[in-house]
């Protein structure tokens, strides 16, 4: 296996992700990759993997 190249410059980082789940205001820490300006969740709030996708990002906002 080899890497042909690198198609974009994403970083891996680690996010406390708030959902609502049943009614209820959750939050978990989820693995997720950033650009600076949004993040793209790498698995769901039960810890499932997902595919990287960017339709699945969220805008970041610092507070």
């Amino acid at each position: 296996m080899r890497v042909n190249k690198i198609l974009s410059n994403y970083e891996l980082c680690l996010v406390d992700l708030e959902v609502l789940l049943n009614g209820e205001t959750r939050s978990a820490p989820t693995l997720c990759v950033t650009d600076g300006q949004e993040v793209i969740p790498l698995n769901t709030p039960d810890g499932r993997p997902i595919q990287m996708n960017k339709a699945n990002a969220i805008k970041f906002s610092d507070g």
